[in-house]
């Protein structure tokens, strides 16, 4: 029952979080490294894949590769969550405390490891592999 949350939860978050970048794509756009061209097509590019990759991750034949898919754009995206955070001590308000973004860095990797936890889950009964 709790991989079938963490499979369900997962995918409701990169859904929810993709879909946020249509609702609130200014919060995207700003923290943004500078030296990136192009900033709304990958604010728009970006909230597609969460939401194609949140999608498939609740098909057990594609969760393995959309799991690695995941993990890839939290790697890709890694360096906009530093960028923010070093832009905030520069004195950038993004209305969120200073505290927040120094935490945020390592729940990346607690993200990363909640992808790889459920790439192998099958909903099948005969697999008895845990994850």
């Amino acid at each position: 029952m709790m991989k079938k949350f963490l499979v369900y939860s997962l995918g409701a978050f990169y859904i929810t979080a993709g879909i946020n970048h249509f609702f609130s794509p200014e919060f995207y756009l700003e923290m943004m490294p500078d030296y990136l061209p192009f900033h709304e097509l990958l604010n728009v590019t970006s909230g597609l894949a969460e939401i194609t990759l949140g999608s498939l991750v609740l098909y057990e034949r594609m969760r393995k590769m959309a799991s690695y898919g995941i993990i890839l754009l939290l790697l890709a995206i890694y360096p906009a969550n530093i960028n923010m955070l070093l832009t905030a001590l520069e004195g950038k308000d993004y209305g969120v405390p200073i505290w927040a973004l120094y935490a945020r860095l390592p729940f990346q990797f607690l993200f990363i490891y909640w992808a790889w936890l459920v790439r192998e889950y099958k909903w099948s009964s005969e697999s008895t592999e845990s994850m």
